[in-house]
């Protein structure tokens, strides 16, 4: 059996003020908070274990470049959405999307790429990507560039997935345009 002891933090105690409130609810009161923190706590793990990384690289950039594109695949075995990224090699790093409109190719920041639960959602040239703003040096092949994503759960709980991708380079024209 186990013994409870009486000094349960109570937020009127925090305050100089005495709490009405009998010790045992008072334990249980904690006891439920510590619970939801543990609650939390294995949501906030089991997000970031929920997503698979595969297949990271970066496009290699030209001296004076100041943009480059990230790509991979990303699966969730959870309903779940990459709504931020970080990259030490750049100012900002963004999810982005390519649109095209009109024949015109077109970028753009979105806030959240949605992972649905057991589906692949590729990021590939064309499509969702990481942009990397603002690079800080040319990104060569066979380099390594560490990026940071944070991913949210359909309850608001984010996390982080630390990984390298490996710099690329593509020949031109590979970059498919829909007809």
């Amino acid at each position: 059996m186990v013994k409870l002891q009486q000094c349960v933090f109570h937020p009127a105690s925090a305050f100089g003020r005495k709490s009405s409130m009998p010790s045992y609810a008072r334990i249980l009161r904690a006891g439920g908070a510590a619970l939801v923190f543990m609650l939390v706590s294995d949501t906030t793990a089991a997000a970031a274990d929920a997503v698979k990384i595969t297949a990271p690289w970066v496009r290699a950039t030209v001296p004076g470049q100041s943009v480059a594109g990230a790509y991979m695949e990303l699966t969730s075995n959870v309903p779940t959405a990459l709504v931020a990224a970080d990259s030490p090699v750049a100012r900002k790093t963004e999810p982005h999307a390519t649109t095209f409109d009109g024949g015109v190719m077109k970028m753009r920041a979105v806030e959240r790429i949605e992972l649905p639960a057991n589906e692949t959602v590729v990021l590939k040239p064309g499509g969702y990507h990481l942009m990397l703003v603002d690079i800080r040096r040319e990104l060569k092949p066979g380099d390594r560039v560490p990026l940071t994503l944070i991913v949210q759960d359909r309850n608001g709980v984010r996390s982080t997935l630390q990984l390298d991708a490996e710099v690329r380079a593509v020949a031109a024209g590979t970059l498919s345009h829909p007809k």
